[in-house]
């Protein structure tokens, strides 16, 4: 009987990555989705001390059956990305920021091929430098990008 070896992906080895804060994550200038459950919506009302009507209201969009952040209309940046008066930028709601931040840059489509994860190099800073990530947290993090 042969034994196969599953084939390990092409991060076997681990993939550096380190958040050096600059919010080109969670900027535009192409629209997108971040996604956020019931749960997080009643964080983040909790976190900003304020109704989950309220968040629904001032920072949620409704797409198809699910929900999401809205972004700045001007620069379709997350509408909690803030300056931080030095130049930089800050997440408001970082502490309770949704599972697609809090697993970025390990998304499924960042992780296809070594292509892949340059090409998202090239947008943040913060891939190939810093701590190496194992495999087991990269696929740990891969899997809760989707809510």
């Amino acid at each position: 009987m042969k034994v196969f070896a599953k084939k390990q992906p092409w991060y076997a080895g681990g993939l550096a990555f380190e958040c050096i804060g600059c919010g080109a994550c969670c900027a535009g200038p192409g629209e997108g989705y971040v996604w956020v459950t019931d749960t997080v919506i009643a964080a983040i009302a909790e976190f900003l001390d304020v109704s989950e009507a309220e968040v629904r209201r001032k920072y949620v969009r409704k797409v198809g059956r699910r929900f999401s952040l809205i972004e700045r209309k001007d620069s379709k940046d997350c509408i909690f990305l803030k300056p931080d008066g030095s130049g930089g930028r800050n997440c408001r709601i970082y502490p309770v920021r949704p599972t697609q931040c809090r697993t970025w840059p390990f998304w499924p489509g960042n992780l296809e091929d070594a292509d892949a994860w340059c090409r998202a190099g090239r947008r943040c800073p913060g891939i190939n430098r810093g701590e190496v990530h194992d495999l087991d947290e990269i696929r740990r993090k891969s899997r809760q990008v989707n809510p």
